[in-house]
């Protein structure tokens, strides 16, 4: 079993330095999926009430058998459960699809800003935390503006933004701007899923240098970063691949290089402008 080490954010909690995305993990295959990743040693599984799995995340938390307290559980509000009422009827709703007392992380999928409720939707999540349903909450998908203006209202900083983010697109000024204020910075398609970035010659030429794979090369240039990715996969290989990335370092002219692929968002995710209900 791999031990992946941890980092602490802005209000004291131990989060790991790599997490396992459980998009499109369902079912019974779906469990075993993330069942098979806690025995591995992932300790940090992010889900969203979107991803229509919270309750495949949560059969997986007892079925391990691992002290609760070990595991890091983090699910997502989404568009349409914006606003105070409805941020805290969305995380009862989600404890009760976990089945579990607590969720360790609440994320806000995605700010809509032409709906303009996220920060009402924030003030919602600071009440639950305060109640103790959740223990440390973040954000999805934001903007600079739109994390100063979340603290600029309300005081309370998030702990997390987890945003695209891999080689194609690093988000050097949004990172920087999270070093600068606590934030911690996560990664979702942190491989650039469907993309051809793991046939680039750079990855193959700085695994070789390694010993590696090109995954673990990409992987850990998100380590590298200060950045916590969660990649997703259904095969306890795979997995124990994406997280076995804390035995090797990265020359910072290796990771420029990385960083020198950037293109440009892969999707049409401007948070300005995209919307997910």
């Amino acid at each position: 079993m791999l031990t992946i080490p941890t980092i602490e954010l802005n209000d004291g909690t131990a989060f790991p330095e790599l997490g396992l995305g459980t998009y499109n993990l369902r079912g019974e295959e779906g469990i075993a999926s993330v069942v098979a990743a806690i025995e591995g040693g992932y300790r940090l599984l992010d889900t969203a009430v979107n991803y229509e799995n919270e309750r495949e995340v949560g059969e997986a938390v007892r079925r391990s058998g691992l002290d609760r307290d070990e595991l890091i559980v983090a699910t997502k509000i989404p568009g349409r459960m914006h606003g105070f009422d409805e941020a805290i009827e969305s995380t009862n709703g989600s404890l009760k699809t976990l089945g579990l007392d607590r969720i360790d992380l609440s994320l806000i999928h995605w700010p809509n800003p032409r709906h303009d409720k996220y920060v009402d939707t924030w003030r919602g999540m600071i009440e639950l935390r305060e109640q103790g349903k959740v223990r440390s909450i973040g954000v999805s998908n934001f903007t600079e503006r739109m994390l100063t203006r979340l603290v600029d209202e309300t005081g309370v900083t998030p702990a997390v933004n987890q945003v695209e983010l891999h080689p194609y697109f690093p988000q050097q000024a949004l990172r920087a701007f999270h070093d600068a204020h606590g934030i911690r910075t996560e990664s979702w398609s942190p491989l650039a899923r469907r993309s051809e970035l793991l046939t680039e010659q750079v990855l193959h030429e700085i695994a070789a240098v390694h010993g590696v794979t090109p995954t673990q090369v990409v992987l850990r240039w998100h380590v590298e970063l200060g950045s916590t990715p969660i990649p997703k996969s259904a095969d306890p290989e795979r997995q124990h691949e994406n997280a076995d990335v804390f035995g090797f370092a990265l020359t910072p002219e290796q990771i420029a290089a990385i960083s020198g692929l950037e293109r440009g968002r892969l999707w049409d995710g401007d948070p300005d402008t995209h919307e997910e209900m």
